[in-house]
């Protein structure tokens, strides 16, 4: 993968939704099974809470930059250890084409842990978003670059109406402006360029000081041990979003960098 990613990626999934998303009834039908989900815990809560940078930690079998990571391992078990070791929320990769994901390993977190789970995927409609709330997940990550802004305020006012937070991913001063600006409360600073597939913790540095203290604040991406936590914690986040640097370790060795993660104070 190389630049233009992401612009591929957009129009794959653009493509294949415009295809497959369902209409009239039936998206009816799904928005009233998803606002009929109760009882889910708050994922902004789990991430202002206590007196540590809460780690969201992820669940995925592969990425394009890092390849295969956890083929056949159970969703289920490597959120309960995430669960175990003191995550405060779990994120789980849904994208089947390049991610190897699937819903099936959202449900399966939710069911198995009371952590909130977050849905990220490239989300382009309303049907996705009802989706990941019928399958108990408590958020879902929105990307500014592949949406207008006419469409990220569609997308939040129709998950506020499931009851259902978004996570708004943005990576430049432009993306971050769109996301307050449409009203996003929750906000992902990823620090890997999803065009080029580069990361640089210097993209949350750059760009938490201009993030409302009201906002809860995400660094993704890039971040593998305590130090970069530090760094982006003294930024001024309140979380962080951690995936390749857990997934690349034998599990036996998981739990001990999950425990280290989770333990930076703010």
């Amino acid at each position: 993968m190389g630049a233009g990613y992401l612009d591929r990626k957009a129009l794959e999934v653009r493509a294949r939704r415009a295809e497959e998303a369902p209409g009239g009834e039936a998206l009816a039908a799904l928005r009233d099974r998803a606002a009929s989900r109760h009882g889910l815990p708050s994922f902004a809560s789990a991430l202002r809470g206590g007196d540590r940078v809460a780690l969201i930690a992820e669940f995925k079998r592969r990425s394009p930059s890092a390849g295969t990571l956890v083929a056949d391992e159970k969703a289920a078990n490597v959120a309960r250890l995430y669960e175990r070791e003191g995550a405060a929320a779990v994120s789980v990769l849904t994208d089947a084409e390049d991610f190897g994901g699937d819903l099936v390993d959202l449900e399966a977190v939710g069911a198995a842990v009371k952590l909130p789970a977050l849905r990220k995927d490239f989300l382009v409609d309303v049907a996705g978003l009802y989706d990941a709330r019928t399958v108990g997940a408590s958020a879902a990550l929105l990307i500014t670059a592949i949406l207008t802004r006419a469409e990220l305020e569609d997308m939040l006012n129709a998950a506020r109406e499931v009851d259902l937070e978004c996570l708004v991913e943005v990576h430049d001063e432009n993306e971050l402006s769109t996301a307050l600006q449409a009203g996003a409360t929750l906000v992902g600073i990823n620090n890997r360029d999803l065009r080029t597939l580069t990361t640089d913790l210097g993209v949350t540095e750059r760009l938490a000081p201009e993030v409302p203290e009201i906002v809860t604040l995400v660094s993704e991406s890039g971040i593998k041990n305590a130090d970069d936590v530090c760094r982006v914690r003294d930024a001024g986040v309140h979380a962080v979003l951690v995936g390749e640097s857990l997934l690349r370790l034998p599990p036996a060795e998981r739990g001990g960098r999950v425990a280290e993660l989770s333990g930076v104070r703010r």
